[in-house]
């Protein structure tokens, strides 16, 4: 499972460097072209909130081999896909199989191992879903020199299927099936909803807060969102049961989550921009940059998971927000001739910082719930990441844009442009507007390191018992 979630979540990166070529290929916009990624986050977000219906629903067994099948599917279509619709069509199969898979494995997790075992599993886990989206620009870099963008998919159909293959042998059922009614309303509350939300705010970066199309997406979401809330707590057996958020340490564990995703995405789309548009390495040179701290960060998070059993989440956790605070702190005064290793160094403590962080904090929530709401727990929390991801990424970006603006003409105002030619002053501008972006994200950090102050390594609640108000909790720590 572990397999079939590192290549899916691979699968999410690898598009990121192809788009030059795509828009030649096909002779597509960049606005069209994003459409692969957009997209693919989209039907993500939209499976997400389900799969907690689903689990309940199938077993085991047949919900990852059906996610698996799926996922061969669409990355067979997107091989031989002729033109960009068909190539559009592959993504989103592929994201409709690779939705399902990792709130799949994280509930597995849960049942399979105790809560003071849990540590480790998870941060195997962790080595899938952040190893595989750090090595997969630098991946793709190299298929794209050598190769055309087909190969990319060709090269995960052996795989995929590989993964199909083991899961027939090896894979047995772990959960117990319930045969629930499924709530329509609630399903179709939820799509609208999650889908118009991240679909407003991916749509954000590009067209701006102002636009129409956004705010009306974002607007409608929010309404959508609220109704599927409000018919979530008054119903007696909901899509998705967000009475996980009355437990106090998975609600803290969350927020903390969201900063965290914000904070990560700082790397995957602020430093390929600076490096590729500001400083003109290639995309092999940007992925490469990211490598080494991809490297260690895969090492560490198996032994962050131990820790994590060990001595639990609060120390792990303020260490490493700690350590992201100051390494970030290192990339806001970037120039146009900061050096490509000190680039390295800053990123790889990074990544060092947020392998302490990611799997601990999550781990520490959901070992907070009771085994019946896990897969609730598991699917509310991966939603909420999608929709920090898209939420970060999108402010980043404006950041980004307005202060790119404003530093250009604070330089044409001050009549420093003498002897500047106009992309020099355009790429001062850049490089100053993402040195106020990673400024707005050591705030962020901060606000997380103040989180990360109270967490508690406490029990697992009870199964009987409906958790009351945070007041009325009867969690007993645990013994260390």
């Amino acid at each position: 499972m572990i397999l079939g979630a590192f290549i899916a979540t691979l699968n999410q990166t690898i598009m990121s460097v192809a788009g030059p070529e795509l828009m030649n290929d096909f002779g597509i916009s960049a606005a069209t072209v994003q459409w692969l990624t957009t997209g693919y986050m989209l039907v993500n977000g939209i499976l997400i909130p389900i799969t907690a219906f689903l689990m309940q629903r199938f077993t085991t067994r047949e919900l990852f081999q059906t996610s698996m099948i799926l996922f061969l599917a669409g990355t067979i279509v997107s091989a031989i896909a002729t033109d960009f619709n068909v190539l559009l069509i592959g993504r989103l199969i592929q994201a409709a199989g690779a939705g399902i898979i990792m709130p799949l494995l994280m509930t597995v997790i849960l049942t399979l191992f105790p809560p003071e075992k849990r540590g480790g599993a998870m941060g195997m886990v962790g080595f899938a879903i952040i190893f595989a989206p750090a090595i997969g620009p630098t991946l793709a870099g190299w298929v794209m020199e050598n190769y055309k963008w087909e190969m990319m998919f060709y090269g995960m159909i052996p795989f995929a299927v590989i993964v199909i293959i083991c899961g027939f042998v090896f894979l047995t059922n772990v959960s117990e099936r319930s045969n629930p009614k499924i709530d329509v309303i609630s399903v179709v509350l939820s799509t609208v909803g999650f889908g118009a939300m991240l679909y407003g705010f991916s749509r954000a970066a590009s067209a701006g807060w102002e636009s129409a199309e956004v705010l009306l997406s974002i607007i409608g979401g929010l309404v959508a969102l609220v109704l599927f809330v409000w018919r979530q707590l008054v119903s007696s057996n909901p899509l998705l049961d967000l009475r996980v958020f009355k437990f106090n340490m998975y609600s803290l564990t969350t927020f903390i989550n969201i900063a965290i995703t914000m904070i990560m995405y700082a790397d995957m789309m602020l430093l390929p921009l600076y490096l590729q548009n500001a400083r003109g390495y290639t995309a092999m040179e940007s992925g490469l940059l990211l490598l080494p701290g991809a490297l260690i960060m895969g090492f560490l998070m198996p032994v962050t998971g131990k820790l994590f059993d060990k001595f639990g989440a609060k120390w792990l956790s303020v260490s490493g927000m700690i350590i992201v605070i100051v390494t970030t702190l290192g990339f806001i005064n970037l120039t146009d001739t900061t050096s490509y290793t000190y680039l390295v160094l800053m990123s790889t403590g990074r990544r060092i910082g947020m392998a302490l962080l990611m799997m601990p904090v999550q781990t520490a929530g959901l070992n907070q719930l009771p085994n019946r709401l896990n897969a609730h727990g598991t699917a509310i929390s991966n939603t909420i990441r999608q929709v920090a991801g898209a939420v970060g990424t999108s402010l980043l970006v404006t950041i980004l844009t307005t202060q790119t603006k404003s530093h250009l003409q604070d330089a044409m105002a001050s009549g420093a442009t003498e002897g500047v030619t106009q992309q020099q002053m355009i790429t001062n501008a850049t490089i100053s507007g993402m040195n106020d972006s990673y400024l707005v994200i050591v705030g962020i950090g901060v606000v997380g390191l103040i989180l990360t102050f109270f967490l508690k390594r406490v029990a697992q609640a009870s199964e009987e018992k409906q958790p009351a108000a945070a007041s009325n909790m009867k969690v007993q720590e645990a013994n260390m």
